[in-house]
């Protein structure tokens, strides 16, 4: 519910408690959240585009599916009840569309109004947004007390695509996976991946059967590993304890196995090298040169690891129905690739799947008291709130386990936050860190979509509540604990008041 309110003589702005951004995992999450714990609160959700889902409705790719384990990818209070565990795009937006249905969020939410800027007032203790209509190109405002950021930090318009030489030259079709046709006809064709992420990976044994010939063109290796499609124990026991049961055993399991693999993966890493190593011998074909294309030059989980279901990337090779090239680009030419050995893969369609962008809270202009904020000036305070910011969160998931896990401890949190304010009177609050606290990147993670946004990123402290935490059980300790600590300041009206009398 909202309510509207006219500004400076101005067209009625609506007026919310709090204002959603963003219809994907996290923003769905933290309305079904706000509708628990808080259900006389009024709230909207404004999503830039014209279909709930994020991530999982923008990549339209062949095989686009998770990467996680939907136990852990799913939300705690809503069991994952499908038999795939490591699920494709379609299953994942089926799920997502139940939560906003079974809890009444559908007509909350408002499809193609793209945020612009967010400018806080300290006297009013209010958010009031600037937003495009993108369907009638009108721009209109809401305010708010809180914003809930839940835009994830990809770039929803562009990927990254280097500058390849020659790109000019080739006469075929050039595709970025965040922007797949849906009429692209690639059967019977030569395709060439560019890249070795998870897209790379998805799309091989995706693409395979209808191509004449698939080859991933990578420049540095990936880890990749594979795991069952099904996790045969959690449909054991959600036959044998129900579903909601069996979900949150399955999702304790598989939690402590996520965190207790990418431990022993940093304290062992060539122990670790060396069974990844074996791993992708026994998959691949005799003779296959597993060091050239399997062995990256860092250690594990120094970037993320690939997971590939039922070994598929593996059996399309053994197939013959896909390769892997590791090299460099000299340039595109007429009919393909030039690489700098000499070599020239010829391609029909080249798929760019180089990589996405960072983008930050959408790229929202915020001001507070109408000075500008500059992200790269501020410190995250329990992976949430942004220094210096009133009354504002963001939601960012984990680079190292499942993004929805943190999410859902920050909603929590966030919850939890708006209780204690409405408890003891307080309309605002924000997060202040010491000046000559150290710091360092939000995000300290190697691969290459983060360090090329390392320069337009928050910062983070050494510890505790500064730190972005990648652990879960580290920030179930500190986001389930106590809410307010010596880091935070509140405010209420009644002192606003005082103030502005001369008291």
């Amino acid at each position: 519910m909202t309510t509207s309110s006219p500004v400076d003589g101005a067209a009625a702005v609506d007026t919310v408690d709090v204002l959603i951004i963003g219809a994907g995992i996290s923003g769905v999450g933290a309305a079904r959240y706000l509708t628990t714990e808080h259900p006389a609160k009024s709230f909207a959700i404004v999503e830039a585009r014209d279909v709930a889902g994020g991530t999982w409705d923008l990549f339209r790719y062949p095989g686009i599916r998770s990467d996680s384990d939907l136990y852990t990818f799913g939300y705690e209070f809503k069991p994952w009840r499908d038999k795939q565990s490591i699920a494709d795009a379609p299953h994942i937006l089926d799920y997502l569309h139940e939560t906003i249905d079974e809890n009444g969020l559908t007509d909350l939410i408002r499809y193609r109004h793209k945020v612009i800027a967010a400018a806080w007032s300290s006297a009013d203790a209010r958010w009031l947004v600037d937003i495009d209509r993108t369907d009638t190109g009108e721009r209109v405002q809401i305010s708010a007390r809180w914003i809930f950021c839940g835009s994830g930090y990809y770039d929803y318009d562009d990927g990254f695509s280097p500058d390849f030489a020659g790109r000019e030259r080739f006469t075929g079709q050039i595709v970025h996976p965040q922007h797949w046709p849906e009429d692209l006809d690639y059967a019977g064709k030569r395709v060439v991946v560019i890249g070795s992420g998870a897209t790379a990976v998805t799309l091989l044994p995706a693409m395979a059967d209808d191509a004449e010939h698939i080859t991933m063109l990578q420049r540095t290796p990936t880890y990749i590993i594979p795991l069952p499609r099904e996790d045969a124990l959690a449909n054991t026991l959600k036959k044998v304890l129900g579903d909601e049961r069996g979900y949150a055993l399955t999702r304790q399991k598989n939690v402590a196995q996520q965190r207790l693999i990418f431990e022993l993966c940093q304290r062992f890493p060539k122990a670790a090298r060396r069974v990844i190593r074996r791993i992708n011998e026994s998959q691949l074909p005799d003779g296959f040169d597993v060091d050239k294309h399997f062995n990256p030059p860092y250690n594990p989980w120094d970037q993320r690891l690939c997971v590939v279901p039922d070994a598929d990337l593996f059996r399309t090779i053994r197939k013959g129905k896909a390769s892997i090239v590791t090299d460099r680009i000299d340039t595109f030419t007429e009919n393909g690739i030039l690489l700098e050995s000499g070599e020239e893969l010829e391609a029909d369609i080249i798929v760019t799947a180089t990589g996405l962008n960072i983008k930050v809270i959408g790229g929202i202009d915020l001001s507070v008291d109408g000075r500008p904020v500059a992200l790269p000036d501020t410190v995250v305070y329990r992976g949430m709130m942004l220094s210096g910011v009133p009354n504002f969160a963001l939601a960012i998931g984990y680079t190292n386990a499942s993004w929805t896990l943190k999410i859902g401890l920050l909603c929590e949190y966030f919850c939890k936050l708006l209780g204690y304010m409405d408890a003891h009177g307080h309309d605002s609050v924000w997060a202040v860190a010491d000046p000559d606290l150290p710091t360092r990147p939000l995000l300290d993670f190697g691969a290459g979509y983060v360090q090329r946004a390392l320069d337009t990123l928050p910062k983070q402290g050494p510890q505790a509540p500064w730190v972005m935490s990648m652990s879960y059980y580290a920030d179930r300790r500190l986001l389930r604990g106590d809410v307010a600590d010596d880091n935070l300041r509140f405010a209420k009206a009644t002192d606003r008041a005082g103030v502005a009398a001369g008291v």
